[in-house]
């Protein structure tokens, strides 16, 4: 019988989970489907019982529905827990989901893929402190990084380092940037100053890692000007693919599938629709 899968959002027909996953399905002749659903706002509860009805197997869930499938699910990881959100559904049983967050292990892999095998008692500058950065803390709090986060609102990065975080890190306003960005083993940027065209000015990297939460278009300014400033640069398609190959060993089970020929995939799609 065909495993049925999707990625629910609204809107969510510029996602490109499709074709992450399609890629593996396909490599490995697997008898399944994975589609895009949109799922307008406020209908995510009912929409989780139409899919248990329909026998979807799992769901991947973008914005604005990481935190309303809470409501509906019998299971939660702790990393859902801790981050408040989940990104990833599998059914359990005839009617019953359990919920995890595969952002946060998406994240250090991808750090791992381009070299940073370990963060553990490495200054990391997190740049924002929105629903992007609370996974980060997470992934990086646990893989014992000290963490500094500057956000615009000072109270907001408190808030999400004690809700995020097993241990206290440090935290300010964006102001201080250049101060702690030229003592940071890496810096991540998860805020969206990009998708307006704009960037954080950075110091000198020597080479450092500057990585960018977002990709494509969004990403461009502030991975150009981070280029110009020396910075190594890594953008955020490589965490997506990461992310998408958890969430297909939850389903599937087994090794995680090839990264890299997803990868590709997603950015040959993006220098035709970029």
């Amino acid at each position: 019988m065909m495993q049925k899968l999707a990625v629910i959002g609204d809107p969510v027909g510029h996602s490109l989970s499709p074709q992450i996953h399609m890629t593996w399905i396909d490599a490995m002749g697997l008898d399944a489907s994975y589609e895009s659903k949109r799922v307008p706002t406020g209908e995510a509860v009912e929409a989780l019982e139409d899919f248990a009805r329909k026998e979807y197997v799992g769901l991947n869930v973008t914005l604005p529905h990481k935190q309303a499938v809470l409501k509906s699910v019998s299971e939660a990881s702790p990393a859902v827990r801790a981050i408040g959100a989940a990104n990833t559904l599998q059914r359990i049983g005839a009617s019953d989901w359990a919920a995890y967050n595969t952002d946060a292990p998406g994240l250090m892999a991808a750090l791992e893929r381009v070299g940073m095998k370990s963060v553990a008692g490495k200054t990391v500058l997190l740049l924002g402190a929105g629903g992007a950065a609370r996974a980060a803390l997470f992934a990086l709090d646990d893989a014992g990084a000290e963490i500094i986060v500057l956000n615009r609102t000072v109270e907001k990065a408190a808030t999400v380092i004690s809700e995020c975080c097993q241990r206290s890190h440090q935290y300010g306003p964006l102001e201080d940037l250049a101060l702690h960005a030229e003592k940071a083993d890496l810096v991540i940027n998860s805020a969206s100053i990009g998708h307006g065209g704009d960037h954080f000015v950075l110091p000198e990297g020597d080479g450092r890692l500057f990585f960018e939460m977002s990709y494509g278009a969004p990403a461009a300014s502030q991975l150009a000007h981070a280029r110009a400033k020396g910075w190594d640069i890594e953008d955020g398609l490589g965490m997506l693919v990461c992310q998408a190959a958890e969430s297909f060993r939850i389903w599937f089970g087994g090794e995680l599938p090839d990264v890299e020929i997803a990868l590709e995939a997603c950015r040959e799609t993006l220098k035709i629709t970029g």
